[in-house]
Parts: structure tokens; sequence; C-alpha cells
């Protein structure tokens, strides 16, 4: 009984979000690219063998586009105990945006870059480092402190004609 008791106690310690991992699938990823605004950018998302999502394409910044974005809605709440975002990835050695937003209408987010290697790595997000912008642009207002997460999304926007593939592996809040 005591050895169950530590152990109960240890897991609620442990008040990790799993957003997605190979056992947490099955989530309908959207994409959006430039071709709202004119662009030519393409992109997919797809879950591979190994149950993880594969988002790729091309970027382009013809007619003035460049960018592919994949999103997810979502309905998370946070607690004061979650203060960083987990990725697991194998990428590319290109760089990509996480983006966050707290409000199903709110027009803008809150965005962290992050580059990827070759090789599968984890990367440290801080929640309070995800800074708000519309269209590229930073917004003069705090940065998050919300309470809940409606939406991710992962956007590829480097300001050059690129071809991309990030395999996401996990994304987790802890």
């Amino acid at each position: 009984m005591k050895w169950f008791l530590i152990l109960s106690f240890l897991m609620c310690l442990n008040d990790e979000i799993i957003i997605f991992d190979k056992d947490n699938n099955t989530q309908k990823w959207y994409i959006t690219n430039d071709t709202v605004m004119g662009g030519v950018s393409n992109s997919s998302v797809k879950i591979n063998n190994e149950g993880n999502l594969v988002f790729s394409g091309r970027v382009s910044t013809e007619n003035n586009g460049g960018f592919a974005m994949t999103r997810m809605s979502t309905a998370i709440n946070l607690n004061n105990q979650h203060s960083k975002i987990i990725l697991r990835v194998k990428g590319d050695d290109k760089q990509y945006q996480l983006r966050l937003k707290s409000d199903e209408s709110q027009r803008y987010s809150y965005v962290q870059a992050f580059r990827t290697n070759k090789q599968e790595q984890e990367i440290v997000l801080p929640l309070k480092g995800f800074y708000p912008a519309f269209r590229g642009r930073k917004l003069s207002f705090g940065n998050f402190s919300a309470n809940q997460i409606k939406e991710v999304a992962v956007l590829i926007g480097n300001k050059k004609d690129e071809k991309f593939s990030l395999e996401i592996i996990k994304i987790a809040i802890q």
C-alpha cells in the first residue's frame, strides 16, 4: 500500500499534456499555405509508418508568397505547473515556428522559432517565450500568459524558396 501511494504521488507530479505522439495521432491537421494571399507554396501532412506526423512541401516566394503552415484545433487548459512545450522532431536543418492561439477568434498567434537538424532532437520552448505576431510582424503587447491553448500550428517561412520536411514525433506541455 505504501508503494502504491508513493507511485500515485509521483504520477501526479508528472502533469504532462500530450498534444501529439504516435499513440495520440488522430487529430485533424489543416494546411494553410500562402495560396490564401496569391502565393504558390504547397505542403501536406501525413502520418508515417512509425505513427509520426510528417509536414513537408515546397515554399515559394513567387507572387509575394513564402510560407506553409499546418495547424490543429485543440482545447488545452493550463495550470501554474505548465511552463514549457517539448517538441521531439527530426528535421532538415531549417528554421520553423511553433504558433499558439489562446482563443478561436484570435487573429494573431503567439510565436516561437526553433531550428532543426537531421537527427532526432528534443526542443524546449518556454511558454513565456511565445511573442504575439500577426502576418510576420511582432505586436506590441505581452508574451503568452493565457491559461488555455485553442490552436497549435507549425509554420515555415524563411523568406526563400526551399523544400522542407519536418517529422514531428511528439508535442507535449510540461
